[in-house]
């Protein structure tokens, strides 16, 4: 291929990755953007796998077309609910207002096999507390501990 044929062939690939640029921010959908560009998925992709700065620059694209979307259906949803439309109120609230956010509730019951520490488990446990960085509050710790044992202990009898 001669130098003249392919500076142009470059020029025009040049051209359309600036094309395709302008395209994504204003369309954030790459089959929607080729298509209006009249190039290939396959050709942006090669695009951008073969060109780290393109790659760069159609990523910000992207990302400011879906910030461009995302303020027009916010200022759609606005006009909704100056018009009264009750689902869009309903979708404003739930996620914008922490009284009507949806909740998840969690109970159960946590069921051990042994209510009792072993000898090991107990000496681990004090060990522990006596590593701790307060000592006043770890001798607190332990004397409650020993109380609580001595208690159990003794009702156990």
């Amino acid at each position: 291929m001669e130098n003249n044929e392919k500076n142009k062939i470059e020029m025009r690939q040049e051209k359309n990755k600036e094309l395709m640029i302008e395209q994504l921010k204003k369309t954030p959908i790459v089959e929607v953007a080729c298509k209006k560009v009249g190039i290939s998925r396959a050709t942006f992709y090669r695009w951008k796998k073969n060109d780290e700065k393109f790659a760069d620059i159609a990523e910000e694209s992207l990302l400011q077309g879906k910030h461009l979307v995302n303020d027009m259906a916010e200022s759609q949803l606005i006009s909704a609910i100056k018009e009264g439309n009750m689902t869009a109120i309903i979708f404003w609230l739930k996620n914008n207002h922490r009284s009507y956010a949806t909740r998840v509730e969690l109970s159960g019951k946590i069921k051990t096999e042994s209510e009792e520490l072993t000898p090991e488990q107990e000496a681990l446990v004090k060990k522990a507390l006596e590593l701790a960085s307060f000592d006043a509050l770890n001798n607190n710790l332990i004397q409650k501990y020993d109380r609580e044992k001595n208690k159990k202990n003794e009702s156990d009898k």
